[in-house]
C-alpha cells in the first residue's frame, strides 16, 4: 500500500508540473523583437523591461551591447542577442586580444543574470562595398567565438552575423535559391563555421521592399500573409502563400548548393512600416498591422515553411519603437510597434476594427483582430487544443487525488 501511495503521489506531482509548464509555454510569445535605439526620446531600459514583460516577449535583439539595457533586464529571463558593430570588425580580426577584451567587458559580467545567448558580429556587411570589412568578417567571428570558449562561455553563447536577403542572387523559385557569385568566397567559409559551431545563419528579410519596388506585379495579400492562391515552385511542387517563407526556403536552397544542410536559418529582422514618403507605396498602418499581426499568428502556431514544415520559423520582428533619428526615407523611422511613450502605433489586440482592449492583453496573438481569417482559424484551433490538454491534465489530477485519498 505504501508503494501505491508513493506512486500516486509521484504521478500527482508530475501532472502538476505538466500543467505549470503548459500554462507557462502558452503565455510566452514565440517571436523575438529588435530593440533599436537610434532615437533621442526613448524610455529608460527599466521601463522597456517592464513593457516587454507585460507583452510576454522573452527574446530581444540589440544592435550593440548597451550595459544599461543588459543590467535592466537582469533576472527577467529574457534572452538576448547582442552585437559587435561593423566598426570593430577589422580590429577584432587582427587582434584576438581585442575580441577577448570585448567579451570580457560586454558578455561575461552579465551572465548568468542576463541571458545572453548569441553575439552577432557585424550587420549586413555584404551590403557595403568595403571588401576589407567583408574579408574581416569571418576572422572577427572566429575571434569572438574563441574568446567565448576561452572564458568557458562557448556552450552558452553562439556567434553569428546578420545578412540582408540581398546576398541571394536568385530567390524564386525558392528551390533555385543561390548566393551571389561575388560573395561566394566569403559566404562558403562562413557556412562552414556555422556548421562546425552549430550556430544559425541570420537573414534580414523585408517583403515590404519587394512590394514597394513593384506594387503592380507583387501581390499585396501574398506579402501580408493574407488569403491568396499562392505561388507554386515548379521544381518541388510546393506552394507558397507568402513571400517571407519563400525567401527562407530560398536561403536553405542556396546553402544546400554550397554543401550545407546542417545550418539553420533564423530571421533576424522583418517588419513593415506604418508610414512612409509619398513614393513608398504600401507603408500604412493597416498594412503594418496586417503583416506583423499575421506573422505573429503563424509564429504562435509553430508553423514551418513548405520546405521545412517541422522546423518552426524563428523570427525577430523589427522593431520595438519608432526611431526618430534614423536616416533615410520616412519609412525607416516608422517600423515600431510602439511610439517612444509606450503607446502602440496600431492595435494588435483589438476586439474589432475600431480598436479597444481584449482578454488576451497586449500583443496576445490569440486575440488579435487584424489577422486574416485563415490565420485566426488555425490559431484558434491551436489555442483550443492547448486548453483541451490542460483540462485533461486537470481531470487527471482530480482522479489522482481521489486515488491518493483512498490509500492514505
Amino acid at each position: 500500500m505504501g508503494l501505491r501511495v508513493r506512486a500516486s503521489s509521484l504521478l500527482l506531482s508530475l501532472a502538476l508540473e505538466l500543467v505549470v509548464a503548459l500554462v507557462s509555454v502558452s503565455a510566452q510569445q514565440k517571436f523575438g523583437i529588435n530593440y533599436g535605439q537610434i532615437a533621442n526620446n526613448l524610455p529608460e531600459p527599466t521601463q522597456v523591461a517592464s513593457l516587454l514583460q507585460s507583452m510576454n516577449v522573452n527574446k530581444v535583439k540589440l544592435y550593440d551591447a548597451d550595459p544599461r539595457v543588459l543590467t535592466a533586464f537582469a533576472n527577467t529571463g529574457v534572452e538576448f542577442i547582442i552585437a559587435v558593430g561593423n566598426e570593430n570588425l577589422q580590429t577584432m580580426a587582427a587582434s584576438p586580444a581585442a575580441a577577448r577584451q570585448w567579451v570580457a567587458t560586454n558578455v561575461q559580467p552579465y551572465l548568468p543574470a542576463t541571458r545572453i545567448t548569441c553575439v552577432t558580429v557585424g550587420n549586413e556587411v555584404f551590403s557595403s562595398n568595403d571588401t576589407s570589412m567583408m574579408a574581416s568578417l569571418l576572422p572577427a567571428m572566429k575571434a569572438v567565438y574563441a574568446a567565448l570558449g576561452g572564458l568557458g562561455l562557448g556552450s552558452q553563447v553562439t556567434v553569428s552575423s546578420a545578412h540582408s536577403v540581398n546576398v541571394l542572387a536568385t530567390s524564386f523559385p525558392p528551390s533555385s535559391g543561390a548566393f551571389r557569385e561575388d560573395l561566394a568566397e566569403y559566404i562558403k567559409p562562413i557556412l562552414d563555421f556555422h556548421g562546425q559551431s552549430g550556430s544559425p545563419f541570420l537573414i534580414n528579410a523585408y517583403p515590404f521592399f519587394a512590394y514597394k519596388a513593384s506594387p503592380g506585379s507583387v501581390s499585396l495579400p501574398y506579402v501580408l500573409f493574407e488569403p491568396n492562391p499562392g505561388v507554386r515552385d515548379p521544381n518541388t511542387g510546393l506552394t507558397y502563400d507568402n513571400m517571407l517563407y519563400a525567401q527562407i526556403d530560398a536561403v536553405y536552397a542556396a546553402m544546400k548548393a554550397m554543401g550545407h544542410t546542417d545550418v539553420g536559418v533564423r530571421i533576424s529582422e522583418t517588419g513593415w512600416p506604418s508610414k512612409g514618403d509619398e513614393d513608398e507605396t504600401g507603408a500604412t498602418v493597416q498594412n503594418a498591422a496586417a503583416y506583423n499581426g499575421n506573422l505573429m499568428q503563424r509564429i504562435a502556431m509553430n508553423q514551418g515553411t513548405p520546405l521545412k514544415p517541422n522546423v518552426p520559423v524563428d523570427v525577430y520582428v523589427f522593431a520595438l519603437f519608432n526611431e526618430d533619428m534614423k536616416p533615410g526615407p520616412a519609412s525607416e523611422r516608422n517600423y515600431g510597434l510602439f511610439y517612444p511613450n509606450g503607446s502602440p502605433v496600431y492595435a494588435l489586440n483589438s476586439a474589432g476594427s475600431g480598436g479597444g482592449s481584449s482578454p488576451g492583453g497586449s500583443l496576445n496573438p490569440y486575440y488579435t483582430s487584424m489577422f486574416s481569417s485563415s490565420s485566426r482559424s488555425a490559431v484558434s484551433a491551436t489555442f483550443l487544443t492547448e486548453r483541451v490538454i490542460l483540462l485533461l491534465l486537470l481531470q487527471a489530477i482530480v482522479i489522482l487525488r481521489q486515488s491518493y485519498s483512498l490509500y492514505c
